[in-house]
């Protein structure tokens, strides 16, 4: 009951947002700015709920039901699935991995340093170091012990709550995937660069499951956060844009492209 109340009130809130932007005739980034701003703290709200579920172990049948369903019946420690199910899921999971999400950021920020956008490297840079500082923080507070209920497929040591690749692969994909958005100038190609970000994110987190290391709940509280943080960033980052003009950088990159196009002609 509390928790049907609590997503009334979270549509109410989106409902009046739609309805003070069309009477006050709000431009398109403050729109922006609000859709995101409503959906972060919904977001965070629902963490909160999530949380203290978990905490009181109230999640445990419905993480114990999924974990047991990804399983063969009569070998537990073997998944559902064809033979290569097992390799294909290692793989998957490394898109959430530290090594491989520092590599991605690196070559990224690298990329961005050399077109001259330091500003952009510097927000993508702050966004991924302080995602990882978040998630090492929540999991010492929470200390929830890994999954026992099906023999573990990948040898981990931190605790579970919330995911680490989950929440981490979230900031940095929605990250870069919200700068390619912001570089695109058709709508299909921002929804595609946003449905990529969404999808690496999510493969990564399935994959835990499916080997075992985490519980559904802690997945979908490392999406949630990770979504939390990476808006709240990208709402910094466009106040700072919009005082520092790291939109000019990108024209002045552009400029630099265009004149050395022309040197070489």
């Amino acid at each position: 009951m509390h928790f049907r109340h609590f997503v009334l009130t979270c549509l109410f809130v989106a409902r009046s947002s739609a309805g003070l932007s069309s009477r006050f005739g709000l431009e398109r980034r403050e729109l922006t700015w609000l859709a995101v701003g409503v959906g972060t703290c919904t977001l965070l709200l629902l963490f909160i709920f999530l949380a203290g579920e978990v905490a009181e172990g109230d999640t445990l049948a419905f993480d114990t039901r999924i974990l047991r369903a990804l399983r063969n019946p009569t070998n537990p420690s073997k998944p559902i699935g064809p033979d290569w199910i097992e390799s294909l899921l290692f793989d998957l999971t490394a898109l959430g991995s530290p090594v491989i999400l520092g590599l991605v950021v690196g070559a990224v920020v690298g990329y961005l340093l050399l077109q001259e956008r330091r500003r952009t490297a510097l927000a993508v840079t702050i966004t991924t170091l302080s995602g990882e500082l978040v998630d090492s923080a929540m999991k010492h507070a929470f200390n929830r012990p890994r999954p026992t209920i099906v023999p573990a497929l990948r040898q981990v040591f931190s605790t579970s709550f919330p995911s680490g690749h989950a929440m981490e692969s979230a900031i940095v994909y929605l990250t870069l995937g919200t700068i390619l958005m912001r570089i695109a100038d058709r709508r299909l190609t921002k929804l595609y660069c946003l449905g990529v970000a969404v999808l690496l994110s999510a493969l990564a987190g399935i994959s835990r499951i499916w080997l075992g290391v985490h519980y559904p709940s802690d997945v979908l509280g490392g999406w949630m956060i990770g979504f939390v943080w990476a808006s709240i960033c990208w709402l910094a980052t466009e106040r700072f844009e919009s005082r520092a003009g790291i939109d000019a950088e990108h024209e002045k990159s552009k400029r630099a492209g265009v004149s050395g196009s022309e040197r070489g002609q």
